[in-house]
């Protein structure tokens, strides 16, 4: 059962900015300096589980199995993970201990590890994920001769190397995104397709709101996602695009390897509140597909969407006269860009949950500096933030609209969009359906405490 520090804690409610306790924990946006506000030492997690973990993101690979190799107490996690999703027949543990460190061994249990798993399933998988963790990279284990091993032993299997390691979440290339770009490191080179385009990189869906899908299927175009890929033939046939669209920032990692392995261009297109920002990545994609854009623009009503959806945010505004809103960063990469498309249309947005700041946002924060400098900008891993008071909720009457898991918790709101990575919102399109999930929060309470703690929110793999 978890224990509410925060009310352990003795504090009672009140602002988290007031006493001493609060110090370093929040700042005004117009007081902001840098990406980086806050400082760190021991960092705290949040009981909000929506956002993905590598389990979560390997699971994406169709027709594949994961085989972690860690320690007992590192597998608690990952083993918690696959049995949530009901997948536990695609994931297998190689438990490395004392004896095994000291032995020197740590190559030979891996092969023969690997070998006793996939003899002993029902068929073998068209793919393996092999994660190894911390302890391999400290003893110098030799993957190289792991992998050209387990290829020797099992040439119908694909295999790929993963990382469950901790020790590199602040390098250049992290676990995260290391894991988004191994996801294609099985596909091999194919003639390409003209008419196909991948989004690359994302653990969510574009949603069917998009007008992405129906831009590119009235010109003659068809869109893969790995999130959609049913087997592995669907997975391979993603070699053969002739371009690669990467939504989230994380995904470029992978985008860059594709190109320089199989020749795909790929194409930034983040995700964007921003409506002229939207227009130019529709007109970008259109140059690179070749297309005419006033064309494009016409077939696709643009005009019509954005004006739907901005008399929809304007309603909605009105109907939460008085309502505070709070966004956090893993609802969307965009936080900043969301507050403001939000400010724009009247909505009174008090706090920003974000321990840093993207570069991408720089010039949001300054419009917002100007137009909105009281909203608060709040750290989630502080360590503070364990067992200061959570009474937004309250303090407001009840009206309080969250945007995210996190951003819930915090200020302890059942009226909140529940939703990581942006939910597959993109485009007009996203925006139109976002105002719809708002109201559809604002008017039904959920049952935070129970919902936040589901892993890895959106993965029915």
């Amino acid at each position: 059962m978890l224990k509410n520090l925060h009310e352990a804690a003795g504090c009672p409610l009140g602002k988290q900015t007031e006493g001493p306790d609060a110090k370093g924990t929040a700042t005004e946006l117009a007081a902001l300096s840098g990406l980086a506000p806050f400082t760190y030492g021991l960092e705290y997690s949040a009981p909000a589980r929506g956002g993905w973990t590598i389990v979560h993101i390997g699971m994406l690979l169709p027709e594949s199995h994961q085989v972690f190799v860690c320690a007992q107490s590192c597998l608690r996690g990952v083993v918690l993970s696959a049995a949530e999703l009901n997948d536990s027949d695609r994931f297998s543990t190689i438990t490395v201990d004392e004896e095994s460190v000291l032995d020197g061994n740590c190559e030979e249990i891996i092969i023969e590890g690997i070998t006793h798993i996939l003899e002993g399933l029902p068929k073998l998988p068209k793919a393996l994920l092999l994660f190894t963790s911390c302890i391999h990279h400290f003893l110098g284990t030799d993957m190289k001769l792991v992998f050209g091993e387990l290829d020797r032993r099992f040439t119908q299997v694909g295999f790929v190397q993963c990382w469950m390691n901790p020790i590199m979440r602040k390098t250049k290339m992290p676990p995260d995104p290391f894991m988004r770009k191994q996801l294609y490191s099985l596909l091999r080179p194919a003639r390409t397709d003209r008419r196909q385009v991948n989004i690359i990189g994302s653990n969510l869906a574009i949603r069917e709101s998009s007008e992405l899908y129906r831009g590119l299927k009235e010109n003659g175009f068809f869109l893969k996602d790995i999130c959609t890929c049913r087997n592995f033939e669907e997975y391979q046939e993603m070699a053969s695009a002739r371009l690669n669209i990467v939504t989230h920032p994380l995904g470029r990692p992978a985008a860059r390897e594709l190109k320089e392995r199989l020749g795909q261009e790929w194409v930034y297109l983040p995700v964007s509140y921003d409506w002229d920002e939207i227009g130019e990545h529709w007109k970008c994609l259109s140059d690179l597909l070749e297309l005419d854009w006033d064309c494009v623009w016409k077939s696709l009503k643009l005009w019509d969407i954005r004006k739907k959806a901005e008399e929809a945010l304007i309603r909605l505004a009105h109907m939460l006269e008085g309502w505070s809103v709070v966004i956090d960063y893993t609802a969307s990469s965009r936080p900043f860009g969301m507050a403001r498309l939000l400010t724009r249309y009247g909505f009174r947005v008090d706090r920003i949950y974000a321990d840093t700041i993207s570069p991408e946002e720089e010039d949001t924060i300054a419009f917002l500096k100007e137009r909105c400098p009281h909203i608060l900008v709040c750290p989630t891993v502080h360590h503070k933030m364990a067992v200061l008071p959570r009474g937004l909720y309250e303090e407001s009457g009840g009206r309080v609209l969250a945007i995210g898991q996190k951003a819930a918790y915090f200020t302890g709101t059942p009226h909140f969009v529940n939703m990581v990575e942006d939910g597959g919102l993109y485009g007009c399109g996203g925006i139109l359906e976002l105002a719809g999930l708002m109201q559809e929060a604002a008017m039904e309470e959920k049952d935070t405490g129970k919902l936040i703690q589901v892993k890895g929110w959106g993965c029915f793999c």
